[in-house]
């Protein structure tokens, strides 16, 4: 790095635009760094301390920024790294510290990945061989001791570094801690060979940005790397959204996006640094490595001042005909096909002179378009666990919910849905996400052969794939800690260094940049967009000061009790004036995740009943009196049948923010994770974050037997035709004697009619008449199962196939080389 010094003399005979604006950079770097300093020292608790941060930060302002660097003049790459680090290596983790953040969370999900691979083949009679290349100092090397027992872990561990001060300051703290596995390598990166055997771990910590041949670097490493092992790299970036675009294997985009400014300001000043953080070294670490996880995170300086860093966890892309016979499982499972291997599946087709119309689905599609572009596959593909489905990412059908999840529990009476449909292990469902507690439920208490849950909102499928790894991680007192208690203090350790090996990439993504939803006083059920729903009505209880009966009323013992405490909180939630204020406002609705169509149906529906009609009274003469009565037919029942405290946890949340160990859904008990917490219990499960139209038309013919659609269909528009297309893809996906099971806002719904035109039968299971209560929600008009009794009629060939978009690839995994 050239210092201030040099570039003043060359402004000086040459002041140029470019020049001018890196002493600028210089400078903000100047005022930044010593703001940094103040601000460590001011902090410090005792003199001592503070004396001793301040020698080294000016140390490291002197090495920095002022002292003169003869690397150009020394033997190449070694010698600037001695320039550069030789005058400060005894200082170098004291200062680091609070630049080079992530290393502990590189090193947590490394940790957790060697861990869930304790029992794998490769650790057969072995331990794991570590190789740390740019390890500096081997400060990763001792942090890991938080997460694993690093001298008994490991076989080996091999430090490469060149830079001769940062190793013999290695060399020094390993001989005070006694590691004898710990050899430290004062030797170039790209010549480093094992002495025996291949590594189970490579890792690089802010080492790949400072290595200008970084492509014969990352190269050494897929030849260093065992079949089985995984890389860990964490380092500073700056890349737009426009340098990912089209990139399906990178593990998802959350917060990659660094703006034009940012780009800028880094690239200058780490370019004074000799750290070079040109966008093509993490593109080249992506492509040659299949991705396990990448996040991408900030650390913030000082007030809004961050640089951006990323984190990412691979794995080799093999190149054997087990990925195919693997991507051909998991095609056979998303779309219920029987699975032949890639041989056999030629010989069948040899065999046969009719044209086929294979049902793919559009994991294998992707992988098809990435194999043919010598890609990696997308990043779902290399996870340790098969439920969640490739999506694609950036379309804007996923991006219109932003960040956010809508419901933080699902508002449906799981317990009629098992009296009603009375599922067994043979049935293969298809049923809406929501929160995920249905399937859940289901799960435990049934044990269908496959569930395909499937929601548009990726983030509906990061909730259940939480759930779903804290069942495989988590003891049951934590397991309820989260979902019983919604609030988790150390949530993203937890999720670091134990949940993590069961999620997919983008799951933990969101969720490492929402650990507040655990952490906050609010928890998790006060979060998303239901959240805001629960948080106006504890806001009504407060503000109306009705606290005291409210908790008496969820405390209730008995019918009788509650009943007498009803009267009390109605008087005042069910006003006449809160009715003008709150129950009547489209945002309330809105925030309750309740679409336009729906209201119209309730609106209808008031209209009938009142028989309203015939004086050619409007919607919009009566839409609040609507929302006001419906609300009234739907509380006044569940106060006076069903009893809070004991039975109905959906309404004690709403009301508290969380579950009782009294009262709370089945697949919070013990028993529930006592079962699904066993080795292949989500084995049938299958996450496809999608249209239920997409996911219907790309599954085998007569195949499911259940399909549990919830209220999704009052969603749609009665002028428009997406309800009947989704009425003919049901009856073909439907065995003949399959069953639709639909929840309604209204009592008798338009789109009906169209199940009992195309091979249907309907039949009417609840309707909630007024002062009737039909489950524990009792939020629905009417509950209907709908039982497939023909197929369609089929004018043409494939006429009663449903279409789905991409259908038409053909090319299949017996043509590629994989």
């Amino acid at each position: 790095m050239s210092n201030l010094f040099s570039t003043m003399a060359f402004l000086s005979s040459d002041l140029d635009v470019q020049r001018i604006q890196l002493l600028a950079v210089a400078a903000s770097l100047l005022v930044l760094i010593a703001g940094i300093l103040v601000i460590t020292v001011l902090r410090s608790s005792a003199y001592k301390s503070a004396l001793e941060s301040f020698t080294n930060f000016s140390q490291f302002f002197y090495v920095s920024f002022l002292k003169p660097h003869t690397g150009d003049s020394l033997a190449g790459q070694q010698g600037a790294l001695e320039s550069f680090y030789g005058a400060q290596a005894d200082v170098y983790d004291a200062t680091r510290r609070r630049l080079l953040r992530g290393r502990e969370d590189m090193l947590g999900l490394a940790s957790a990945q060697l861990k869930y691979d304790s029992d794998g083949p490769f650790r057969v009679g072995r331990k794991p061989i570590w190789v740390d290349i740019g390890g500096g100092t081997g400060w990763n090397i001792e942090a890991m001791q938080e997460f694993l027992d690093v001298p008994n872990f490991f076989e080996n561990i091999y430090l490469v570094d060149l830079s001769p001060s940062l190793c013999e300051v290695a060399r020094k703290r390993f001989a005070r801690l006694g590691w004898v596995n710990v050899t430290v390598v004062c030797q170039d990166a790209r010549l480093f060979n094992l002495p025996t055997g291949k590594s189970d771990l490579i890792t690089m910590s802010y080492s790949l940005s400072m290595i200008p041949d970084y492509y014969s670097v990352v190269d050494s490493m897929t030849s260093l790397l065992d079949p089985s092992g995984i890389i860990g790299v964490v380092d500073f970036y700056v890349q737009s959204a426009v340098e990912t675009s089209g990139r399906n294997y990178i593990g998802g985009s959350l917060q990659r996006h660094v703006n034009w400014l940012g780009r800028s300001f880094w690239r200058a000043w780490f370019d004074l640094d000799r750290v070079g953080l040109e966008g093509a070294k993490r593109d080249y670490l992506e492509y040659r490595f299949g991705t396990l996880k990448c996040i991408d995170d900030r650390n913030y300086l000082v007030g809004n001042i961050c640089i951006p860093y990323y984190i990412f966890l691979g794995k080799l892309t093999s190149s054997t005909t087990k990925d195919g016979e693997l991507i051909e499982q998991l095609d056979a499972a998303c779309t219920e096909s029987p699975y032949l291997s890639p041989r056999q599946h030629r010989l069948d087709m040899s065999t046969t002179t009719d044209t086929v119309v294979e049902n793919r689905s559009k994991a294998y599609q992707s992988a098809i378009v990435n194999l043919s572009a010598n890609l990696p596959l997308p990043s779902t593909f290399y996870q340790n666990t098969s439920q969640r489905i490739f999506y694609d990412e950036p379309h804007k059908k996923h991006t219109q919910f932003g960040n956010e999840f809508i419901y933080a529990f699902t508002w449906e009476d799981s317990r009629i849905d098992r009296r009603l449909l009375k599922i067994g292990p043979t049935d293969v469902i298809l049923c809406i996400t929501s929160a995920g507690d249905n399937l859940l439920d289901y799960l435990y208490s049934a044990n269908p052969r496959r569930i395909h849950a499937v929601d548009m909102n990726p983030n509906q499928n990061h909730l259940l794939e939480l759930k779903v790894a804290a069942y495989q991680a988590l003891p049951y007192i934590e397991f309820w800690k989260l979902f019983g208690e919604g609030k988790y203090p150390g949530f993203k350790n937890t999720l670091i260094t134990r949940l993590s090996p069961y999620m997919s990439s983008q799951a933990c993504q969101f969720w490492l940049s929402h650990e507040r939803v655990f952490t906050s006083s609010r928890g998790l059920y006060e979060c998303g967009g239901s959240g805001h729903a629960i948080r106006l009505v504890r806001w009504l209880v407060w503000i109306s000061g009705l606290g005291s009966a409210v908790r008496e009323l969820c405390q209730a013992k008995t019918l009788n009790e509650q009943r007498e405490i009803w009267p009390r909180v109605r008087r005042v939630l069910m006003s006449r004036p809160l009715h003008w204020a709150v129950i009547g406002s489209k945002f309330l609705w809105k925030a309750a995740g309740v679409p336009p169509a729906q209201i119209a149906m309730i609106l209808e529906d008031y209209l009938d009943q009142d028989n309203l009609n015939p004086f050619h009274v409007t919607l919009a003469d009566t839409s609040g009196e609507a929302m006001w009565r419906y609300i009234i037919n739907t509380l006044d029942p569940v106060a006076r049948e069903t009893l809070l405290s004991e039975d109905n946890f959906y309404y004690l949340l709403t009301l508290t923010g969380q579950y009782t160990r009294r009262c709370h859904p089945s697949y919070l008990t013990a028993k529930a994770h006592a079962k699904l917490s066993r080795e292949g219990a989500f084995e049938g499960l299958r996450i496809h974050t999608d249209e239920i139209q997409e996911v219907i038309s790309r599954i085998a013919r007569g195949s499911l037997t259940i399909a549990i659609v919830m209220d999704s269909m009052d969603w749609f528009n009665p002028k428009d035709t997406e309800a009947l297309t989704q009425i003919k893809a049901l009856n073909y996906a439907l065995k003949v004697g399959g069953r639709v099971l639909l929840r309604s806002a209204g009592l008798r719904p338009w789109y009906i009619s169209g199940f009992e035109t195309l091979g249907f039968s309907a039949k009417r299971v609840g309707s909630r008449l007024p002062g009737t209560c039909i489950d524990r929600v009792n939020m629905y008009a009417s509950t209907w199962i709908i039982t497939k009794t023909s197929e369609p009629a089929q004018p043409g060939q494939d006429s009663s196939k449903p279409s789905a978009k991409g259908q038409e690839a053909t090319t299949t995994l017996e043509k590629l080389e994989i």
